[in-house]
């Protein structure tokens, strides 16, 4: 196959082998475990992925790639919507045999929409809110987690962004707070603002909740998301970290290139993560 456009009517089970051409495995020989340890999380898409799409087309999409979780933006879930809007759309994500475990990032400004938030998630049988909220808002947040036992990972955006730019901002505001309150490492915003993904994924690995996987062309601003095994970020060094350690919440792709066409480069992306996990656990 040498077109994309043939290589995206593999099926994404077929795209591990694809992906472990393109990893030397005498290249991996630092990256590979002592042993072959349990793998205990499982992929996911954030649908920021397919912002330019319906419900309908997000959910074959995610199922033509053979991922089972997805987080939604509130292009697919608004937070405005009603009960009865939210049951029929968890019906839809059920009936295509897909998890919605978790939604955002959703920005949380004020009283109203850390409550607007909290009560979406409930009614969506959500797990994990992917969140953004002002720093005076973390006692609040913290009281609603014990309240709805729901999850707030909250979403590292990297340069420019002055709230949550990096995991140690992060880290520095919840250390204290419900363990339930953590963070959602976004790899590609870490590898943006100047800091190792793999090294951060570690130091602060306690605290993770949920993790955004891409790949980027550049450590700084100017870097953009690429197919990932294409830009500079260590993706096998970050995997190893996530297996090692016994991570076991989902790690969502969430790729921002091609906006109008994601799914050759995500498919791409998908098949290389896959040949990745299976080499660093064979």
């Amino acid at each position: 196959m040498t077109s994309r456009r043939l290589f995206i009517k593999a099926s994404g089970m077929g795209l591990a082998g694809v992906a472990a051409a393109k990893i030397n495995p005498s290249g991996m020989k630092n990256n590979s475990p002592d042993k072959k340890a349990k793998i205990l999380f499982e992929l996911g898409i954030a649908s920021y992925t397919f912002r330019k799409f319906s419900l309908e087309d997000t959910l074959a999409m995610t199922q033509r790639l053979g991922i089972k979780n997805i987080a939604f933006k509130d292009f697919h879930l608004p937070l405005t919507a009603t009960h009865e809007e939210i049951l029929k759309t968890v019906e839809k994500v059920k009936q295509a045999g897909i998890n919605l475990y978790g939604a955002g990032v959703i920005y949380m400004n004020d009283e109203a929409a850390v409550n607007q938030a909290f009560e979406y998630a409930r009614m969506a049988g959500i797990k994990v809110i992917i969140g953004a909220p002002a720093h005076e808002l973390l006692p609040l947040v913290e009281k609603m987690v014990k309240e709805y036992d729901i999850m707030v990972a909250i979403h590292n955006h990297g340069p420019g962004d002055k709230l949550w730019p990096n995991l140690e901002s992060i880290y520095e505001k919840i250390r204290d707070l419900d363990n339930r309150i953590g963070i959602c490492h976004d790899i590609g915003h870490t590898q943006r603002y100047g800091e190792d993904p793999v090294i951060d994924t570690g130091k602060y690995f306690d605290r993770i909740l949920d993790m955004h996987i891409k790949d980027v062309t550049d450590a700084s601003e100017k870097g953009d998301t690429c197919e990932m095994g294409r830009g500079i970020t260590d993706l096998p060094g970050v995997f190893k970290v996530l297996i090692k350690n016994g991570y076991r919440y989902k790690t969502s792709f969430e790729y921002e290139k091609d906006e109008n066409d994601p799914l050759p480069g995500l498919a791409e992306s998908l098949g290389y993560t896959r040949g990745i996990i299976k080499l660093l656990n064979g």
